[in-house]
């Protein structure tokens, strides 16, 4: 059998978040110690491969394709959110800017918005889209700011 990857998931016609969800997070680990924020509508998590320190998305609970899919006042309750996470990110990490995106292309996806910091010694613009990947680097007092912040 072919090792258990979000691609392969997706080829599959398989949401791979809903999967790790299922599945005890066999895709990315436990993710509480990246949980910033939790309700029964969404979470908010740091990436466990960012683009930029402090990269973090917010996910639906339920499964919806994209954007055209989720229900109004659910799009509306993220998007504010999101907006809080925003300021909150920018404040913790020092970021010049947060950029938000959703990027649900392909033929299995599960809504998120995607929140990428950037610093003041990055170009601005869309490029900071596809930043290659790093590791992730716990920084507990961030965590905790941020979780403070997002209550």
């Amino acid at each position: 059998m072919d090792k258990i990857t979000p691609a392969y998931l997706t080829d599959r016609g398989i949401c791979p978040t809903c999967y790790n969800r299922t599945h005890n997070y066999c895709l990315t680990g436990d993710e509480s110690d990246k949980t910033l924020y939790e309700n029964e509508l969404y979470k908010c998590i740091l990436v466990h491969e960012p683009r930029a320190e402090g990269h973090t998305i917010i996910v639906s609970q339920e499964h919806y394709k994209d954007m055209m899919d989720i229900p109004d006042d659910l799009c509306r309750e993220m998007y504010v959110f999101a907006k809080k996470a925003m300021n909150a990110i920018k404040k913790v990490y020092g970021a010049e800017s947060v950029y938000l995106c959703t990027m649900c292309d392909g033929p299995m996806n599960h809504f998120h918005i995607q929140l990428i910091p950037r610093y003041s010694f990055e170009k601005r613009g869309s490029q900071n889209f596809v930043k290659e990947r790093k590791a992730y680097i716990e920084d507990k007092e961030k965590i905790t700011e941020l979780r403070k912040l997002l209550k």
